[in-house]
């Protein structure tokens, strides 16, 4: 499904808002826009199979920037805005970006990943002036706004890091199919599921690079909605543009939740949410005492769905049933028909009741991991090729409901962020002063989990709040700070077998409580 129709239908209708400066996008100014920029990709060579990477702030250009890729049969990738330059540039030229879009208040991380990105053959940058970048709205200016005969429907490429701690692209089998008539998205199944139609308002307090706000706000065009683009989330904030926006859809994670039950009551009483039909949380699990309370104060409107950046299956949950079987993620067989299965580690299919390996088989559907097919191969299942997982654990009740009882392998969530352990060990372990390191997440009031690094100093070196400091600031001059530790504990040696392999999950309960 393609949002162009509404051009015509509806063209001053909103496509997106910027909730803090209300800045507009029609559906004929993104229609336009988006196929001005489609020729100019075209001009330069660039079309079906290419890679269009964007890093940008939340703003409503980047959805311009998004179907003018998908109407040229293109991959394109948004990128994290919060990681450091090297690891920027290591995904820009992991997914084979031949063209780079920048927004101006990123000047400096443009700047930064220039030299470390030689694949890419053109830079631009919108809303303003980049040094070594053309600019994007000048260069599309005179390009056509009639749409090329030849579509070809294209999609996202977005970055989930795998085991080893690097960005894996995942990569979806493009169907060929002309833009207009290709299949609808997973997240436009998804979001039919939740009622969403050409009436609703949907909003998110969340980067726009995230899969979920990019892919729902593209679905809610799609289906001829507008999407309004959040800023930072504060909690208050965005109770009021719930309210200016009648909002009629959002989405969560449960640490907006927690931030939201916060507020004083006289604030959480003061906002008019009467036009919401449906609030949707994911990304994370969610406290049942947490879900609980929102429910009581907004009423049966909290959904939740499961799902993974793969999009191998999803399952959704109504408060209604949720109500009946709390903790549970819900069902498959809505939207894309998918199918959840709970499988040993030899690949066989476990009865009810039975924890393991959730697979999900979906007809029709397949991906790959960018240029890692082992990778690839390890997410298939062994005696059911087309059945894919991510590596979360769970079991299936007697009424196919899932829940969930771990999360892949040791990834730590942090407000409905993955964050991998093994990078943040891969950065410490070059420290002088440490023998050995595991990092580990614990339970965190607000965040879900935090990060936690458990050290063997070095010998002759003390263990104590200085030498915490000192790692924790060598972290941060490698890597995302958001993924660097909040604590650390000293051990006098690592849980590990023979082989030298870490017992990780030895360390769980001896650190859980420890603040460092």
């Amino acid at each position: 499904m393609y949002p162009g129709r509404y051009a015509s239908i509806t063209p001053d209708k909103p496509a997106a808002i910027e909730a803090a400066t209300g800045r507009e996008i029609s559906y004929r100014e993104l229609e336009d826009r988006s196929v001005q920029f489609a020729h100019w990709l075209r001009a330069h060579g660039l079309g079906a199979g290419d890679h269009l990477a964007v890093l940008s702030v939340n703003d409503v250009t980047v959805f311009e920037l998004y179907w003018a890729a998908v109407r040229s049969g293109m991959y394109v990738t948004f990128v994290n805005t919060h990681l450091a330059p090297p690891e920027v540039a290591y995904i820009v030229d992991d997914c084979d970006a031949a063209a780079l879009v920048v927004s101006a208040p990123l000047v400096d991380l443009a700047v930064a990943v220039a030299g470390d990105t030689p694949k890419v053959r053109h830079r631009l940058a919108f809303g303003g002036d980049v040094p070594g970048h053309l600019g994007y709205e000048a260069e599309i200016a005179a390009m056509s706004t009639t749409a090329p005969v030849d579509q070809p429907g294209g999609t996202d490429m977005l970055y989930s890091s795998g085991t080893t701690g690097r960005p894996k692209g995942i990569k979806p089998a493009l169907s060929g199919a002309q833009v207009g008539e290709q299949a609808a998205s997973n997240a436009v199944g998804l979001l039919q599921s939740f009622g969403f139609d050409d009436d609703c308002v949907y909003y998110a307090p969340a980067p726009i690079y995230h899969a979920a706000p990019l892919r729902f706000g593209a679905a809610a065009q799609a289906l001829g909605g507008t999407a309004i683009v959040a800023g930072r989330f504060d909690a208050e904030t965005c109770l009021a543009d719930l309210e200016r926006y009648r909002v009629t859809h959002s989405q969560w994670v449960p640490t907006h939740f927690v931030r939201l039950l916060k507020l004083p009551e006289q604030v959480r009483g003061r906002y008019d949410l009467s036009a919401m039909r449906a609030a949707i949380h994911s990304a994370a699990p969610c406290p049942v005492e947490v879900k609980q309370a929102m429910i009581d104060w907004w009423g049966e409107v909290i959904y939740e769905y499961y799902s993974s950046t793969e999009s191998v299956g999803s399952t959704i949950v109504s408060p209604q049933e949720w109500l009946r079987k709390p903790g549970t993620v819900g069902r498959t067989g809505h939207g894309h028909a998918s199918l959840a299965h709970i499988c040993a580690e030899d690949g066989t299919e476990l009865p009810h009741g039975q924890i393991g390996l959730i697979y999900f088989e979906r007809p029709g559907y397949s991906f790959e991991y960018h240029n890692d097919p082992e990778k690839t191969a390890e997410s298939r299942n062994p005696l059911h090729p087309t059945w894919a997982t991510t590596g979360d654990i769970g079991y299936l009740d007697e009424d196919d409901y899932l829940f969930l009882t771990d999360r892949a392998k040791f990834t730590i969530i942090s407000g409905g962020v993955n964050i991998y352990p093994q990078e943040i060990e891969n950065a410490l372990a070059l420290h002088p002063k440490v023998f050995d390191v595991a990092v580990i997440g614990v339970p965190d009031a607000e965040m879900g989990e935090s990060v936690k690094a458990v050290v063997q100093p070095a010998a002759g070196v003390a263990g104590d709040d200085a030498l915490a400091a000192e790692l924790i600031a060598y972290c941060r001059d490698r890597i995302a700070g958001y993924k660097c530790p909040r604590s650390v504990d000293f051990v006098d040696a690592l849980p590990r077998t023979p082989t030298g392999k870490l017992v990780k999950g030895a360390l769980r309960p001896a650190t859980a409580g420890g603040n460092g």
